[in-house]
């Protein structure tokens, strides 16, 4: 197997021992993105605005990979308040337009940093 270490200098700073992402047998894993800022390091205040900069982390992320959101196969949404779905669903529909990947949703007892949404990825590297 064939390891490639994705590192992106426009999302925020991994919180851990982590990297950003990593491709391997023509995939890319993102490790969960928090709606943190990464010009400030801030954490967005609503879950709405979490999701959206996760999302952008994301998609930076991806970029760095030689990806996009379409090449997305499969996401994971951790939420802390299930009653945060329909507007995180909203958010979610909006990245993704009308080619939704296969998609779980958890609630989750905390995140890192106080976060309300962290959301992880994997898309198949285009050929």
């Amino acid at each position: 197997m064939s390891k490639t270490i994705i590192a992106a200098s426009n999302a925020p700073a991994a919180l851990g021992p982590y990297n950003h992402a990593i491709e391997a047998n023509g995939f890319v894993f993102t490790s969960g993105q928090l709606g943190v800022d990464p010009a400030t390091g801030a954490l967005a205040d609503s879950a709405e605005d979490q999701a959206r900069l996760a999302f952008k982390n994301i998609v930076n992320i991806l970029e760095a990979a030689g990806c996009t959101l379409k090449d997305v196969v499969k996401c994971t949404v951790f939420l802390t308040d299930l009653n945060d779905f329909a507007a995180v669903n909203a958010i979610y529909a909006e990245a993704f337009g009308s080619d939704f990947p296969a998609r779980s949703c958890f609630e989750v007892s905390k995140l890192p940093a106080g976060a309300k949404v962290e959301i992880e990825s994997i898309a198949a590297k285009p050929q």
